[in-house]
């Protein structure tokens, strides 16, 4: 089953000729997954020829201009492809102020029904076949959540020799099998389906963090993601400018992905405008000093997920 993220924008504040505003769309079998629209998301969408009108959801971290001006335009936007099905906004207190203002004033044409929940606890937001979102709490300057996408576990694998010594014919017995059933062998006897299975293997992980003051909790939350996206906004010399900001230096990004355990890439993200491109290594030779399997992202860049088995 395909699971990708597209960032399709990585700078935090304010927009720059080369970089859009924080946004990462995750594509799972062909649904979309929007997490923040910064502004430039609608750009990013169209020049990576992604289809906005397979967004299933819009998952908001909090009521900040650059992490929301992009969604007004998506919303009318969506009413020019037909869509049928309802769009879910999922976020903080006052997203659902945020969304019927902006239909009211300006007046859009909406012919699809938008859903909008406000999370008043943390835990799991929305429930996909397969899969769940999670929402939990960072420390921002406003109500803040970070999110992370879990799949549920997969069967294990299949061991057709196995079946073969325990004369299960091949053919629709194995699938049976396979989805767990007993079934009778040629010989009249019952086997199992965890006689010719393995152990079940987990599904993928996706976290996504930004705009927290760093706090050590944050790991457990992101513990064993495939990718977590974390903002990475300054490098270590400003730490006390991140503080009172209430943002994270991309070694503080590093310290939770290697305390976390279990994560397999940190992707920074949510740059400040201070840094031009060239200055952005600085942020990932300080973050890969601790946790090594770092990148940084770019707007338009593509991350598969992959199983790990």
């Amino acid at each position: 089953m395909n699971l990708e993220a597209f960032v399709l924008g990585s700078g935090g504040m304010m927009p720059l000729p080369h970089r859009a505003l924080t946004s990462v769309l995750l594509r799972r079998e062909g649904e979309l997954f929007l997490f923040d629209g910064g502004e430039g998301t609608q750009v990013s969408i169209r020049r990576l020829n992604l289809r906005w009108k397979k967004i299933t959801a819009i998952f908001v971290s909090h009521m900040h201009a650059d992490h929301v001006t992009g969604l007004p335009g998506i919303l009318m936007l969506s009413s020019q492809v037909d869509r049928a099905e309802p769009l879910y906004i999922i976020g903080p207190p006052r997203i659902a102020d945020y969304i019927e203002t902006n239909r009211r004033t300006l007046d859009m044409y909406i012919n699809y029904e938008i859903v909008v929940k406000e999370i008043t606890e943390p835990g799991v937001v929305w429930k996909g076949e397969g899969f769940s979102v999670r929402a939990f709490p960072l420390r921002h300057t406003k109500t803040c959540y970070g999110y992370a996408m879990e799949e549920e576990a997969r069967p294990g694998a299949f061991h057709p020799e196995k079946a073969a010594e325990l004369g299960v014919p091949r053919g629709p017995l194995w699938s049976r099998l396979q989805a767990g059933e007993p079934v009778a062998a040629e010989d009249g006897s019952m086997v199992e389906s965890g006689q010719v299975m393995g152990a079940a293997r987990s599904g993928r992980k996706f976290s996504y963090v930004t705009d927290s003051l760093y706090f050590p909790e944050i790991a457990r939350e992101v513990a064993n993601s495939d990718l977590l996206v974390c903002e990475g906004m300054f490098e270590s010399a400003l730490e006390q400018s991140a503080v009172e900001k209430k943002h994270m230096t991309a070694a503080q990004a590093a310290r939770i992905a290697r305390d976390a355990g279990g994560v397999r890439k940190l992707a920074l993200i949510h740059y400040s405008p201070r840094y031009a491109e060239r200055d952005l290594k600085r942020l990932l030779d300080e973050a890969r000093a601790t946790f090594p399997d770092t990148i940084l992202t770019r707007d338009r860049l593509n991350l598969p997920i992959e199983y790990i088995d």
